[in-house]
């Protein structure tokens, strides 16, 4: 199954409809043609009510390349990075929202590479180690006239050094600070909800 952001509501794929439909949907569709799905898309994009909708097909591969047909695609990554005592994650506030350091891939870029790229540029911090992938989130918005599918590859990572992190500002970022325990619940509640995919993949709840 394939979960996509749409701000705070999500829009699933799936070839398993009766396993994984929920009780609060607000539409579903069996995918047909493009045309068709493009509309479902654009329909789900301006509701107002429901937090979530499905669509689903028996080839979910095949299924989320048409998907992904109806779009302008972006390639990000980005970093969960822990305190060398893993006491601590790395966090941002960016645009008055919790946030962790992503951003898109150059040209020929891994997304390991991507990743501690942008970790050290938005934060100011190396050398850093990954230690396993988190999985990918995929969310759409507008940019112009173009709506946009951003995938982001996400990595665990830790950092060995003792330098503070410092925000890159002109990426908007206006604090880059190590998250204690006791403040993980305020940075979930004030995050985005892919966010909060990365952070419970990584066990923090």
């Amino acid at each position: 199954m394939y979960k996509i952001f749409f701000k705070d509501r999500a829009l699933f794929l799936t070839d398993r409809i009766e396993q994984d439909l929920t009780h609060d949907f607000s539409s579903i569709y069996k995918f047909g043609n493009e045309g068709e799905l493009k509309k479902f898309i654009l329909t789900f994009e301006n509701q107002v009510s429901g937090k979530s909708a499905f669509v689903y097909y028996h080839d979910l591969e095949e299924l989320f390349r048409r998907f992904r047909s109806c779009f302008r695609n972006l390639l990000a990554a980005g970093g969960l990075v822990w305190n060398s005592g893993r006491t601590h994650f790395l966090g941002l506030r960016r645009l008055e929202r919790a946030d962790l350091p992503k951003g898109k891939l150059t040209p020929n870029e891994t997304f390991e590479e991507a990743a501690i790229r942008e970790v050290t540029e938005e934060c100011g911090l190396a050398p850093l180690s990954i230690t396993r992938p988190l999985g990918p989130t995929f969310h759409v918005y507008r940019l112009g006239e173009s709506i946009i599918l951003k995938e982001t590859c996400w990595f665990e990572m830790t950092y060995d050094g003792h330098n503070l992190p410092t925000p890159q500002k002109s990426e908007n970022i206006t604090e880059a600070a190590w998250i204690a325990s006791e403040e993980t619940q305020a940075f979930i509640q004030n995050t985005y909800p892919s966010v909060r995919e990365v952070l419970n993949a990584a066990g923090i709840e």
